[in-house]
């Protein structure tokens, strides 16, 4: 057997062993599974909890050029719940990234809509693409109350009530 077949084989045996290979395993990390250049638009996990991001979801997906959405499936569910909402009512596909690989701290991320090819968008993060749905206040601490309100108002405020 030459050098260059042992090398193959010794190839296919480790990738059985230990699985292929992955290009940019950091790049593919952080963005939760893709390429930076298949990125148009990013929401970290700060960004996520700061205040609601769906219409900008919804603007990017309405662009056209990237319509597979990642979400980082280790997020609280009531946190990325609205982000899938969006995504299916848009009908992008979507994605629940849920390995241990993929973490919560804040400046992880938890939404990415990526294009199935390289597309170079720049930039990618939410606050520079779309500053105009930035809130001037910033409060996560109103956003938790309009979300316990709606909870409490939904529970006690039933139309089927009789």
């Amino acid at each position: 057997m030459s050098e260059q077949e042992k090398s193959a084989a010794q190839q296919r045996i480790d990738n059985a062993v230990y699985g292929t290979p992955k290009i940019k395993p950091d790049e593919q990390r952080k963005y939760l599974g893709t390429f930076r250049e298949r990125v148009c638009l990013t929401i970290s996990v700060q960004e996520l909890q700061e205040q609601d991001w769906t219409k900008a979801l919804t603007a990017e997906l309405d662009r056209g050029i990237g319509n597979l959405v990642f979400i980082n499936g280790n997020l609280p569910h009531d946190e990325i719940h609205p982000y899938i909402q969006t995504a299916a009512k848009d009908n992008a596909q979507f994605t629940l990234k849920t390995d241990p690989e993929y973490k919560t701290d804040l400046d992880s991320l938890a939404v990415v809509v990526a294009a199935k090819t390289a597309v170079y968008q720049s930039p990618v993060d939410v606050k520079k693409r779309y500053p105009n749905l930035v809130n001037s206040n910033n409060s996560t601490t109103e956003k938790t109350n309009d979300q316990h309100q709606s909870f409490f108002h939904h529970l006690f405020h039933r139309k089927d009530r009789g």
